[in-house]
């Protein structure tokens, strides 16, 4: 490749995946000699670029934080979803970025070419999102967070429980859950010596304390999702569980993770693991399910279900009857 300015920007490319890559490899890649990658990441460095380097036999070259975010080379694919999280974000579950996304895709609408723009349009105009209520994560909160879990650093925060008594908390971040519009951070409170599921939204003032602890594992090996799904059911005023006549796939794609745990028993049936604030709307939730299903666990469900059903059914009787008065 001869094109200086072609290669430097493929090299510049290669080196924006997150992996460190051998000098040999790059030269292999680009065509050139490990000499002329030498002089390119000396150009790259000139330029601002942080590439960093690592001696030894698994040594390589990697592009690094600076003091300052460097130009970015995307691929179309990158280039278009990055283009429609933005415009996701802007009404999204996350405070504070609604107008800093919208300005971010400004800047990246005006550079991409006519052929993606109209890819992000014409999805956005065939796209819908139904409006959602409901609180959302502080921004910052949300990224001093995140770092935290990644460093396995401790933090500080005051929670508000749902009484509405406020506490502060000692924890060691392990993961960041998305639930509809709710955030969730699983943690391992030192105080309590157990594991706890925050709402990001009762939490204020989180601190990051420099503290850095060896990372631990969820119970049972779960994922921080499973995690959160169960610990929600859990915590739930009033729990059911249900052998449901259908498969867990089917299940599991009308119970949503924050509302019940599906575990499979054969290709035909599963458990549900689900909960509510009172029998009542469990019953209510339960009817609705679609598929058949037995009651293993509580009883006292029983005359709930059948309530429902007696309202169901002369609601039926009548809309017969007015069929047939027509």
């Amino acid at each position: 490749m001869s094109d200086t300015p072609g290669r430097l920007l493929r090299l510049l490319s290669l080196l924006q995946s997150p992996r460190e890559w051998p000098g040999h490899e790059l030269a292999e890649r680009l065509g050139v000699s490990p000499r002329t990658i030498r002089r390119d990441i000396d150009r790259l460095r000139e330029l601002g670029y942080p590439v960093h380097a690592t001696q030894g036999n698994t040594g390589g070259y990697r592009l690094t934080a600076g003091t300052a975010i460097p130009p970015l080379l995307l691929d179309d694919d990158e280039a278009v979803a990055i283009a429609i999280g933005l415009r996701t974000a802007a009404a999204g579950s996350v405070t504070g970025i609604e107008e800093t996304s919208v300005r971010a895709l400004a800047k990246l609408e005006q550079v991409l070419p006519s052929r993606l723009r109209r890819r992000v349009t014409v999805l956005q105009e065939a796209a819908v999102a139904v409006p959602q209520g409901g609180p959302s994560a502080d921004a910052e909160h949300l990224a001093l967070l995140a770092a935290a879990c990644v460093t396995h650093e401790k933090v500080r925060f005051t929670y508000r429980a749902a009484n509405g008594q406020e506490t502060r908390r000692l924890a060691e971040p392990h993961s960041l859950v998305a639930a509809g519009r709710r955030w969730y951070l699983v943690a391992h409170d030192c105080d309590r010596a157990d594991w706890r599921t925050f709402r990001l939204d009762r939490l204020t003032d989180p601190l990051r304390t420099g503290a850095r602890v060896p990372a631990r594992e969820l119970p049972g090996s779960v994922d921080a999702a499973t995690w959160v799904s169960t610990t929600l059911s859990g915590t739930a005023g009033h729990r059911a569980l249900l052998l449901v006549h259908a498969p867990a796939e089917q299940v599991a794609d009308r119970v949503p993770a924050t509302l019940g745990v599906v575990e499979p028993v054969d290709d035909h049936t599963c458990r549900l693991l689900t909960g509510a604030d009172s029998l009542e709307y469990l019953a209510y939730r339960i009817a609705v399910l679609g598929f058949d299903f037995d009651v293993l666990d509580p009883p006292e469900l029983g005359p709930h279900l059948r309530t429902l059903g007696e309202r169901v059914l002369r609601a039926a009787h009548t809309a017969e009857q007015s069929g047939d008065a027509r």
